[in-house]
Protein backbone atom coordinates (compact mmCIF):
# COMPACT_ATOMS: atom_id res chain seq x y z
CA UNK A 1 0.00 0.00 0.00
CA UNK A 2 2.93 2.14 0.21
CA UNK A 3 2.96 5.04 -2.36
CA UNK A 4 5.99 7.91 -3.31
CA UNK A 5 4.94 11.45 -2.11
CA UNK A 6 5.56 14.54 -4.27
CA UNK A 7 9.00 15.63 -3.15
CA UNK A 8 11.31 13.38 -0.94
CA UNK A 9 9.42 10.74 0.64
CA UNK A 10 6.78 7.76 0.92
CA UNK A 11 3.14 7.17 2.18
CA UNK A 12 1.36 4.46 3.80
CA UNK A 13 -1.70 3.77 5.88
CA UNK A 14 -2.61 1.65 9.03
CA UNK A 15 -6.15 1.99 9.75
CA UNK A 16 -7.27 0.48 13.05
CA UNK A 17 -11.33 1.19 14.66
CA UNK A 18 -12.05 2.22 10.77
CA UNK A 19 -9.86 5.38 11.26
CA UNK A 20 -6.79 5.63 9.09
CA UNK A 21 -3.54 7.28 10.42
CA UNK A 22 -1.27 8.13 7.40
CA UNK A 23 2.65 7.94 7.95
CA UNK A 24 5.07 9.40 6.00
CA UNK A 25 8.78 9.50 5.80
CA UNK A 26 11.59 10.34 3.46
CA UNK A 27 13.29 6.22 4.61
CA UNK A 28 11.58 3.63 2.27
CA UNK A 29 13.42 1.06 4.88
CA UNK A 30 10.93 2.87 7.69
CA UNK A 31 7.85 2.76 5.67
CA UNK A 32 8.65 -0.92 4.66
CA UNK A 33 8.87 -2.00 8.30
CA UNK A 34 5.91 -0.38 9.41
CA UNK A 35 3.84 -2.32 6.76
CA UNK A 36 5.78 -5.41 7.74
CA UNK A 37 4.89 -4.65 11.30
CA UNK A 38 1.18 -3.61 11.01
CA UNK A 39 -0.11 -6.14 8.45
CA UNK A 40 -3.74 -7.23 8.13
CA UNK A 41 -4.33 -3.20 8.73
CA UNK A 42 -2.20 -1.12 5.90
CA UNK A 43 -4.32 0.24 3.91
CA UNK A 44 -4.22 2.70 0.69
CA UNK A 45 -3.52 6.34 2.00
CA UNK A 46 -6.09 9.14 2.37
CA UNK A 47 -4.87 12.06 2.41
CA UNK A 48 -7.62 13.70 4.08
CA UNK A 49 -7.02 12.47 7.68
CA UNK A 50 -4.49 12.27 10.63
CA UNK A 51 -1.10 12.07 8.73
CA UNK A 52 2.31 12.28 10.90
CA UNK A 53 5.87 12.81 8.86
CA UNK A 54 8.18 10.87 10.49
CA UNK A 55 11.95 12.58 10.90
CA UNK A 56 13.74 9.05 11.34
CA UNK A 57 17.01 9.96 13.41
CA UNK A 58 20.02 8.00 14.83
CA UNK A 59 19.15 5.99 18.52
CA UNK A 60 20.35 7.61 21.42
CA UNK A 61 20.56 6.63 24.79
CA UNK A 62 21.04 9.95 26.46
CA UNK A 63 17.04 9.82 27.64
CA UNK A 64 15.88 6.51 27.75
CA UNK A 65 14.15 6.00 30.98
CA UNK A 66 12.44 9.32 30.38
CA UNK A 67 8.66 8.78 31.26
CA UNK A 68 5.75 9.28 28.59
CA UNK A 69 4.31 12.44 28.87
CA UNK A 70 1.59 13.43 27.37
CA UNK A 71 0.06 17.57 27.37
CA UNK A 72 -1.96 19.42 25.60
CA UNK A 73 -0.60 23.65 24.54
CA UNK A 74 -2.91 25.62 22.81
CA UNK A 75 -3.71 24.35 19.70
CA UNK A 76 -1.97 20.95 19.75
CA UNK A 77 -1.15 17.45 21.91
CA UNK A 78 2.78 16.89 22.59
CA UNK A 79 3.95 13.74 23.49
CA UNK A 80 7.50 12.29 24.27
CA UNK A 81 9.66 9.55 25.96
CA UNK A 82 13.07 8.74 25.98
CA UNK A 83 12.67 7.22 22.58
CA UNK A 84 10.57 9.49 20.52
CA UNK A 85 8.95 13.01 20.11
CA UNK A 86 5.95 13.66 18.46
CA UNK A 87 3.23 16.81 18.03
CA UNK A 88 0.12 16.74 16.74
CA UNK A 89 -2.59 19.37 15.71
CA UNK A 90 -6.34 18.00 15.51
CA UNK A 91 -7.36 20.96 14.01
CA UNK A 92 -5.46 20.21 10.68
CA UNK A 93 -5.02 16.62 11.57
CA UNK A 94 -1.51 16.86 11.17
CA UNK A 95 1.50 15.76 13.49
CA UNK A 96 4.93 15.16 13.48
CA UNK A 97 7.17 12.35 15.05
CA UNK A 98 10.84 12.24 15.63
CA UNK A 99 12.33 8.86 16.30
CA UNK A 100 14.85 5.87 15.57
CA UNK A 101 14.05 3.41 13.09
CA UNK A 102 12.01 1.00 15.31
CA UNK A 103 8.31 0.40 15.24
CA UNK A 104 7.56 1.24 19.33
CA UNK A 105 7.80 4.74 19.37
CA UNK A 106 5.02 5.13 16.80
CA UNK A 107 3.23 2.53 17.81
CA UNK A 108 2.68 4.53 21.16
CA UNK A 109 2.06 7.58 19.31
CA UNK A 110 -0.91 5.92 17.21
CA UNK A 111 -2.09 4.63 20.51
CA UNK A 112 -2.05 7.81 22.32
CA UNK A 113 -4.02 9.53 19.05
CA UNK A 114 -6.47 7.16 19.08
CA UNK A 115 -7.55 7.13 23.32
CA UNK A 116 -7.47 10.87 22.20
CA UNK A 117 -10.01 10.55 19.81
CA UNK A 118 -11.87 7.82 21.08
CA UNK A 119 -12.46 9.93 24.35
CA UNK A 120 -13.83 12.52 22.70
CA UNK A 121 -16.52 10.14 20.76
CA UNK A 122 -17.43 8.19 23.70
CA UNK A 123 -15.12 5.28 22.84
CA UNK A 124 -11.82 4.15 24.27
CA UNK A 125 -8.95 1.58 24.48
CA UNK A 126 -8.98 -1.05 27.11
CA UNK A 127 -6.94 -3.02 28.57
CA UNK A 128 -8.45 -6.35 27.76
CA UNK A 129 -9.07 -9.42 25.38
CA UNK A 130 -11.57 -8.98 22.41
CA UNK A 131 -13.41 -11.90 20.51
CA UNK A 132 -15.83 -12.46 17.81
CA UNK A 133 -18.23 -15.35 18.15
CA UNK A 134 -21.41 -15.35 16.50
CA UNK A 135 -21.48 -12.00 14.72
CA UNK A 136 -21.37 -10.49 18.55
CA UNK A 137 -18.30 -9.07 20.22
CA UNK A 138 -16.90 -9.91 23.75
CA UNK A 139 -14.65 -8.44 25.82
CA UNK A 140 -12.13 -9.98 28.76
CA UNK A 141 -10.88 -7.51 30.83
CA UNK A 142 -8.39 -7.41 33.47
CA UNK A 143 -4.93 -6.42 34.66
CA UNK A 144 -1.67 -7.84 33.52
CA UNK A 145 -1.22 -11.86 34.42
CA UNK A 146 -5.31 -12.11 34.43
CA UNK A 147 -5.28 -14.17 32.27
CA UNK A 148 -6.67 -12.22 28.57
CA UNK A 149 -3.58 -14.21 26.60
CA UNK A 150 -4.97 -17.48 28.46
CA UNK A 151 -8.35 -17.23 27.16
CA UNK A 152 -7.66 -16.21 24.03
CA UNK A 153 -5.64 -19.16 23.63
CA UNK A 154 -8.62 -21.41 24.60
CA UNK A 155 -10.60 -19.96 22.34
CA UNK A 156 -12.89 -22.87 20.23
CA UNK A 157 -12.47 -22.73 16.62
CA UNK A 158 -15.74 -20.80 16.24
CA UNK A 159 -13.86 -17.54 17.66
CA UNK A 160 -12.28 -15.01 15.89
CA UNK A 161 -9.45 -13.27 17.65
CA UNK A 162 -9.62 -9.26 18.22
CA UNK A 163 -6.79 -9.06 20.41
CA UNK A 164 -5.24 -10.41 23.55
CA UNK A 165 -4.74 -6.99 24.94
CA UNK A 166 -5.78 -3.73 24.11
CA UNK A 167 -9.33 -3.79 22.86
CA UNK A 168 -10.60 -0.68 20.48
CA UNK A 169 -14.22 0.14 21.92
CA UNK A 170 -16.43 2.60 19.88
CA UNK A 171 -19.66 4.14 20.04
CA UNK A 172 -22.07 3.53 17.29
CA UNK A 173 -25.98 4.74 17.71
CA UNK A 174 -27.39 3.03 20.64
CA UNK A 175 -24.18 0.66 20.98
CA UNK A 176 -20.62 -0.20 21.37
CA UNK A 177 -18.35 -1.81 18.78
CA UNK A 178 -15.41 -3.80 19.73
CA UNK A 179 -12.67 -3.74 16.37
CA UNK A 180 -9.64 -5.69 15.78
CA UNK A 181 -6.57 -4.42 16.59
CA UNK A 182 -2.66 -4.93 15.65
CA UNK A 183 -1.68 -4.23 19.40
CA UNK A 184 -1.38 -7.89 20.87
CA UNK A 185 0.35 -9.61 24.08
CA UNK A 186 1.72 -13.29 24.92
CA UNK A 187 -0.37 -14.57 21.70
CA UNK A 188 2.35 -12.98 19.95
CA UNK A 189 0.28 -11.98 16.81
CA UNK A 190 -2.40 -9.59 16.06
CA UNK A 191 -6.15 -9.98 15.84
CA UNK A 192 -8.51 -10.02 12.96
CA UNK A 193 -8.94 -6.24 11.72
CA UNK A 194 -13.38 -7.03 11.63
CA UNK A 195 -15.70 -5.55 13.98
CA UNK A 196 -18.79 -6.47 15.98
CA UNK A 197 -21.54 -5.33 18.36
CA UNK A 198 -20.41 -5.90 22.33
CA UNK A 199 -22.48 -8.46 23.69
CA UNK A 200 -20.67 -8.28 27.07
CA UNK A 201 -17.59 -7.27 29.15
CA UNK A 202 -16.17 -10.46 31.61
CA UNK A 203 -13.95 -9.15 34.55
CA UNK A 204 -11.38 -11.99 34.68
CA UNK A 205 -10.24 -13.99 37.78
CA UNK A 206 -8.55 -17.29 38.03
CA UNK A 207 -10.17 -20.09 40.51
CA UNK A 208 -10.59 -23.17 40.81
CA UNK A 209 -13.94 -23.48 38.71
CA UNK A 210 -15.94 -21.56 36.07
CA UNK A 211 -18.73 -19.58 36.69
CA UNK A 212 -19.85 -15.99 35.66
CA UNK A 213 -21.76 -13.86 37.77
CA UNK A 214 -23.03 -10.66 37.04
CA UNK A 215 -21.27 -7.26 38.73
CA UNK A 216 -23.24 -4.27 39.83
CA UNK A 217 -23.37 -1.08 37.92
CA UNK A 218 -21.11 0.59 40.02
CA UNK A 219 -18.97 -1.86 40.64
CA UNK A 220 -18.53 -2.58 37.12
CA UNK A 221 -17.94 1.30 36.55
CA UNK A 222 -14.75 1.10 39.01
CA UNK A 223 -13.59 -2.28 37.27
CA UNK A 224 -13.61 -0.82 33.78
CA UNK A 225 -12.37 2.63 34.41
CA UNK A 226 -9.05 1.09 35.89
CA UNK A 227 -8.58 -0.96 32.55
CA UNK A 228 -9.11 2.18 30.14
CA UNK A 229 -6.33 3.11 28.55
CA UNK A 230 -5.58 7.17 28.66
CA UNK A 231 -2.07 8.70 28.64
CA UNK A 232 -3.25 12.32 28.84
CA UNK A 233 -3.06 14.57 32.06
CA UNK A 234 -6.25 16.66 30.88
CA UNK A 235 -8.76 16.76 33.54
CA UNK A 236 -12.09 17.70 30.99
CA UNK A 237 -11.14 14.18 28.95
CA UNK A 238 -10.83 12.16 32.29
CA UNK A 239 -14.21 13.62 32.69
CA UNK A 240 -15.76 12.47 29.95
CA UNK A 241 -13.97 9.03 29.76
CA UNK A 242 -16.23 8.21 33.16
CA UNK A 243 -19.42 9.33 31.79
CA UNK A 244 -18.76 7.27 28.87
CA UNK A 245 -17.70 4.04 31.26
CA UNK A 246 -20.92 5.06 33.32
CA UNK A 247 -23.13 4.47 29.97
CA UNK A 248 -21.27 1.73 28.43
CA UNK A 249 -22.23 -0.26 31.51
CA UNK A 250 -25.22 0.88 31.48
CA UNK A 251 -25.79 -0.44 27.66
CA UNK A 252 -23.76 -3.80 28.14
CA UNK A 253 -23.76 -6.42 30.63
CA UNK A 254 -20.75 -6.96 32.96
CA UNK A 255 -20.04 -10.13 34.37
CA UNK A 256 -17.21 -11.32 36.60
CA UNK A 257 -16.01 -14.62 35.05
CA UNK A 258 -14.01 -16.91 37.10
CA UNK A 259 -12.54 -19.51 35.41
CA UNK A 260 -9.54 -22.19 35.25
CA UNK A 261 -7.36 -22.90 32.29
CA UNK A 262 -9.67 -24.86 30.14
CA UNK A 263 -11.62 -24.39 26.99
CA UNK A 264 -14.98 -25.47 29.15
CA UNK A 265 -15.19 -21.63 30.04
CA UNK A 266 -16.56 -21.28 26.77
CA UNK A 267 -19.42 -22.72 27.44
CA UNK A 268 -20.41 -19.73 29.87
CA UNK A 269 -20.07 -17.56 26.96
CA UNK A 270 -23.16 -16.50 25.13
Amino acid sequence: MMRPTEGCGYVTSVAIGGMPIDIRSASLDFIRMIENRYDGFVTEPVNAGIRFDVDVVQASSANQDEDLRVSRTADRWIMSRGDFRAEWDPASNLGLVRQAAYPYAIDSVMRIVHSLVLAERGGFLGHSASVVRHGRGFLFSGVSGAGKTTISSLAPSDVRVLTDEISYVRRTGDGYQAYGTPFFGDLGSPGENITAPIAALYLLTHGQENRAETVSPSLSVQRLLRNILFFADDASLVKRLFSSACEFVSKVPVYELTFRPDGEVWNLIQ
